[in-house]
């Protein structure tokens, strides 16, 4: 008992001698001054330690309790650069980051030796090769046609855009370097719910303008949907698409609070909330509460925003609610031009623990039932479909591709591109490389002129890989790849094509009557045009 009572305070009980010590042999060596200062300071703390109730370790361990807590505050950095695996996903590889990095700055990012992965394990996925592959195509006739036969302003979008990402959440350098890069790369920037800031409109790079529930640039005082004021925005001709965020994969189901110390004024300005309060964000929409009114709603949106392409995000969650928004598409006649699928796997939004880990749809099955759905009721002509989720290389939009995407969104990996270093501190407002922060100074050390750049750069070479990943599996263009052009190991002695793992409907074939109780037909007995609710049955 006493040897560990002596090593629990043989720190402070040896500073407290030396202070002493060296403070009576001061007046004749004059030297030991910054001796006595320094284990003085560490006396007065040992003092503390004894003395507050807060924390037991510097209770028990004054003094030198306090390198745990040092330890403790710089473990993820530790792990991140001296003890991660390149490919431990934490939640991106540094092989992920790396590759963002290269193509980012026109580096070489070709690999020597071959492939450090395990082409054997179960879960290993490739794009299987032609005998004759076709001629590499050009990354910039990558593009999608998006809007349906009520749009009368179509957009003519890139196959890999920028997405959801606020003002708020983003710096404003930040904001500044993604449209610039998209103006340079001619692809779309996604305003994310945070509205359409000045620094949006700076540098002219293509808008698609997300609407949350909170309508922040389109909103009353009172916190619902104002036509006007979304009129005056949404006919900007920045602004190509509109998009209403039902949900986000980060936090599914799940409003927001952008707290009153980071609403300032021009945040304020800009989403149309007082200066210094909570700025919230609900968890559903005002402006409808039914399928049929939500409908109505983007029949409305696309009317006020002189007909450009209207559609709508969320993170798909029960399966019936999707398939009530199907029916009522059926019912009024009316459609969205595109809808975007977001992965529950998360994204830039920070949020409790729970939601991120065990909330939500994750993206490629979120994005089978979608097609599938729509595919069943012979509407999948009509509407487009982008996906947003942990997207990187080329391989990464080719295995989204093949199983029904029209287009990808990435937002974590444009913040690879201008310098995020995956430090995991987004909300915090002390983000290292001056990205996801509101701190004027932080924000200063990233540079737009160099960043958009990168921004740039990672586009037209991630598309270029893609152009010569297509040309191997003997097509031209993006929209030509399908679910047997992707392979996925099941096992150390078979392999599987998706078209055969996957169930994939045939046109119409939910509106048939048939005696299948599949997932499909089950939650489409469930489905109401007129309630989100589940039919009872």
């Amino acid at each position: 008992m006493s040897i560990s009572l002596f090593n629990r305070y043989a720190a402070f009980t040896g500073c407290f001698i030396l202070a002493a010590g060296s403070l009576v042999f001061l007046q004749f060596w004059i030297w030991l001054w910054p001796l006595t200062l320094i284990a003085g300071a560490l006396t007065l703390i040992g003092l503390y330690d004894l003395c507050q109730s807060r924390h037991a370790v510097l209770r028990n361990y004054p003094i030198l309790g306090h390198i745990r807590y040092l330890v403790e505050g710089i473990r993820p950095e530790i792990r991140q650069y001296l003890l991660e695996n390149d490919d431990d996903k934490l939640p991106f590889s540094r092989n992920q980051r790396s590759l963002v990095y290269a193509r980012a700055k026109k580096e070489d990012g070709n690999r020597p030796f071959g492939t450090l992965m395990d082409v054997y394990a179960d879960g290993y996925e490739f794009i299987s090769h032609s005998i004759y592959p076709a001629p590499v195509g050009k990354p910039e006739n990558f593009r999608i046609d998006i809007g349906g036969p009520q749009c009368a302003q179509p957009y003519s979008a890139s196959v890999l855009n920028i997405s959801a990402m606020s003002f708020g959440s983003l710096s404003a350098n930040a904001i500044r370097a993604l449209n610039r890069g998209a103006q340079m790369g001619n692809f779309a920037h996604d305003t994310g719910e945070g509205s359409i800031s000045p620094y949006h409109l700076e540098h002219g790079g293509d808008l698609i303008w997300e609407i949350g529930s909170g309508y922040f640039g389109c909103r009353t005082d009172a916190g619902a949907f104002d036509p006007d004021s979304f009129s005056r925005q949404a006919q900007n001709a920045r602004v190509k698409m509109i998009e209403i965020k039902l949900s986000q994969g980060a936090k599914p189901g799940h409003g927001g609070i952008l707290p009153a110390h980071k609403v300032s004024r021009e945040i304020a300005l800009t989403r149309g909330v007082p200066e210094g309060q909570d700025c919230v964000s609900p968890s559903s929409h005002s402006a409808f509460s039914t399928p049929i009114e939500m409908m109505h709603f983007i029949a409305r949106l696309r009317d006020l925003s002189g007909g450009k392409p209207v559609g709508f995000k969320f993170c798909l969650g029960h399966l019936w609610e999707f398939m009530s928004i199907v029916k009522a598409m059926l019912v009024t006649g009316i459609t969205p031009d595109f809808i975007v699928i977001d992965g529950a796997e998360g994204g830039t939004g920070a949020a409790p623990v729970e939601f991120t880990d065990h909330l939500g749809v994750p993206l490629r099955e979120g994005l089978l039932f979608v097609h599938n759905t729509l595919v069943g009721t012979n509407l999948r002509s009509l509407i487009r479909l982008g996906v947003s989720g942990k997207v990187i290389s080329a391989f990464d939009i080719a295995s989204l591709l093949a199983i029904g995407a029209d287009w990808i969104n990435s937002a974590r990996g444009f913040m690879f591109a201008i310098g995020c270093i995956q430090s995991r501190s987004c909300h915090t407002n002390r983000c290292p490389t001056g990205v996801a922060t509101q701190d004027p100074l932080r924000q200063r050390a990233l540079v737009v002129s160099d960043k958009s750049e990168r921004v740039h750069y990672f586009h037209r070479n991630t598309l270029k890989a893609l152009a010569e990943l297509l040309a191997a599996a003997g097509v031209r263009h993006p929209s030509e790849l399908g679910p047997h052009h992707l392979v996925r190991r099941v096992s150390q002695t078979e392999i599987r094509l998706f078209s055969q793992l996957h169930q994939f409907l045939e046109p119409g074939s939910l509106l048939e009557e048939t005696t299948g109780e599949g997932i499909y037909r089950y939650s489409w007995k469930l489905a109401s045009a007129e309630s989100f609710n589940a039919l009872q049955g």
